[in-house]
């Protein structure tokens, strides 16, 4: 499912440099930007959360009483649907977005509470300051390949948890989050596992192992790293490392039969993370053959 964002599309048309961008399976897209001097109004029918990612300390937004500053690193932006809000970006800025809409915040509403309210309404921030907002977006997002297959569920992890943080603190309802203790049972985990074996070389995502354990998203991540004392794409690439490991030394499989088998684009990408788990290439455990 994809989604025409106007807030992205209205970037495009400035100065902001876009340096990448991808569309999760659940139709929310994420995109990294740049700007340093523009002047931009942004008036969308979607939500878009705004996570600074470097500088931006002269990034003014308009107010009722002039235009007002605050941002730096690791602040952050809200801005519900239907809300107008103008930038004077003076000096170099980095960010992310993360784009969603109504029938988003409804899902998970309706996976982790079990409750659909007739309307969500996002409550407007301003530079405001999250460390749980920060902490999701520089573990999940930063420093990851959002082109990489074998790291869509890393993104679809953060994207369901940034949601589920968003409707829990800034919305209307406030629900509570509810509490999770205990991990999944043995049968569930034995079928996950089993499942994400036999998926390696696919673009595995948290929807398709919450459905295979029959739970929201939010609880299966939870109950997971309970049982398995690691989040699910740690332990995903966790298999993919020992899978590839075992090809590279047994098996006279190509490098990009490999990769592609392990569930990574392309041979290089590949090696770049076979060498920082493992400390050498590919090609540098892999026996000589005579």
């Amino acid at each position: 499912m994809s989604e025409n964002y106007r807030a992205f599309e209205n970037l495009r048309k400035h100065n902001a440099v876009l340096h990448d961008s991808v569309a999760l399976n659940t139709g929310m897209q994420l995109a990294a930007w740049s700007n340093k001097r523009d002047h931009i109004t942004q008036y969308c029918d979607h939500h878009t959360l705004s996570l600074y990612i470097a500088d931006g300390y002269e990034s003014y937004h308009k107010t009722s009483s002039g235009w007002k500053n605050g941002g730096g690193p690791d602040r952050f932006c809200l801005m519900p649907k239907e809300s107008e809000s103008s930038w004077d970006i003076r000096d170099d800025l980095s960010f992310v977005h993360l784009y969603c809409t109504d029938e988003h915040l409804r899902t998970i509403g309706e996976q982790v509470w079990d409750r659909s309210p007739a309307s969500f309404s996002l409550n407007e921030q301003m530079f405001g300051e999250d460390a749980q907002i920060t902490a999701l977006y520089r573990h999940f997002l930063l420093g990851c390949d959002w082109q990489q297959q074998a790291n869509q569920l890393a993104l679809s992890t953060a994207s369901t948890l940034l949601l589920t943080h968003l409707v829990s603190r800034y919305t209307n309802v406030n629900w509570r989050l509810p509490a999770v203790t205990g991990g999944l049972a043995p049968t569930v985990l034995r079928n996950v596992l089993g499942y994400i074996d036999a998926h390696l070389g696919e673009p595995l995502t948290l929807d398709c192992l919450a459905r295979e354990a029959a739970l929201s998203e939010y609880h299966f991540a939870r109950m997971f790293r309970q049982s398995m004392g690691l989040a699910p794409h740690q332990y995903v690439m966790q298999r993919r490392m020992a899978q590839a490991e075992q090809l590279v030394r047994h098996s006279t499989q190509s490098l990009t039969e490999i990769a592609l088998a392990c569930g990574f684009n392309s041979a290089s990408h590949f090696s770049n993370r076979f060498k920082s788990v493992k400390g050498m290439t590919p090609s540098q455990l892999r026996p000589s053959r005579t």
